[in-house]
Order: structure tokens, then sequence, then C-alpha cells
């Protein structure tokens, strides 16, 4: 599967991925520091493990569908840049949270984030036309993922105060949703 915007593409592993992949998820990177740091790192075991699987999942062509995860690429060099992704606030009530990971801090602020969002977005929307609302969890910490969700039409929704801990010190937990009514508004689609 490709989704192709104007800076990345949203694509499915490929093993030219999985070195870059384990780079990015070994050590102390920059990402690590605003991508829930509350949270603990993979071990050693868990990133083999992890690895594992998405070496198989290629072998095989084993994609789930709709995608819960895809390597945000490069348009022009197709290199791994990071990760989307999707998981479940409520299956019962089919509500979804979103996630992205930039790995490299070089590619921050050129708008690789929103493209791939949008991208991303679109994708979910299109794929279940009985999704209401898509939203998105971080922490005032982050004030750029805060910053491209703003740009992207999220509202606030929820701020839990001082509920997440990072190095010794209490920041707030942020929830932002979107609509399906506000994003077709917002891009002009499914009308």
């Amino acid at each position: 599967m490709k989704l192709i915007g104007s800076k990345v593409i949203l694509r499915d592993f490929i093993f030219d991925d999985l070195e870059q992949f384990k780079f990015w998820n070994t050590g102390n990177k920059k990402w690590m520091e605003f991508d829930g740091p509350y949270y603990p790192k993979m071990t050693k075991a868990e990133l083999e493990n992890r690895i594992t699987i998405i070496k198989d999942q290629i072998k095989l062509n084993s994609w789930s569908e709709p995608r819960y995860r895809l390597v945000i690429a490069h348009k022009e060099s197709n290199k791994f840049l990071g990760t989307i992704s999707w998981y479940w606030q409520s299956k019962v009530t089919n509500w979804k949270s979103i996630g992205i990971v930039i790995c490299d801090e070089k590619a921050w602020g050129k708008a690789i984030g929103f493209d791939a969002l949008s991208l991303w977005i679109d994708y979910l929307f299109k794929q279940d036309e009985t999704l209401a609302r898509l939203d998105l969890r971080t922490w005032s910490g982050n004030a750029g993922m805060i910053k491209l969700a703003q740009k992207l039409g999220f509202s606030l929704e929820a701020t839990f105060r001082k509920a997440r801990v990072v190095k010794g010190e209490f920041y707030d937990s942020i929830g932002m949703g979107i609509l399906r009514e506000e994003w077709a508004e917002l891009n002009d689609i499914y009308s």
C-alpha cells in the first residue's frame, strides 16, 4: 500500500527499513524525549521481536486491513523517516486515536508531519464510513504536536492536569479530536 502526499509516502515496511527502524529505536534519540517519554522504552528483546514480526509481514505480504501502522518515507528518496499509526480508545464505540513518530529531528519543522497526518486521517475516514471521530493524545511538554494538531483542525477536548511525569516534573495530559464532518469541511471532501 502507498499513500502519496506532497512530501512523503505512507507505505508498508520494506526490508530496507529494518536497519533504520532498529537504529531509531535503540539508545536515546531526540524523538524519544517527546513521544510518550513517561512510558518505558522497548527493551532490546522487545525490539528484536517487533523486527521479527515485521520481517514476517514483509515476507508474507501479510498486512492488516485497514492498516494500523505505515512507514513515513521521504517522497523522493523513499527513505524511512518514521511511522504513523492508530489504536483503539474504544472498540465498542469505534473510537480511534492516531499517533506519529518522525525519528530524525532534521526532518522536523518541514511540514512532513502535516503531510503524513493529512494522508493518514483521509485514509482512516475513507476506510470506515462509520468512523465519527479521530483523536490524538499527547502531553503539554510536546508543543510541536499540539501545534500540528491545531493546524490540522483538531480541537482541544481534554486536559488532565499534572497527569504525566517527565524527568521528575509534572505535565498535563492532552486529548485533541476532530470529527468526520469537521475534517470534510476543512478539506472540502466527502460531499
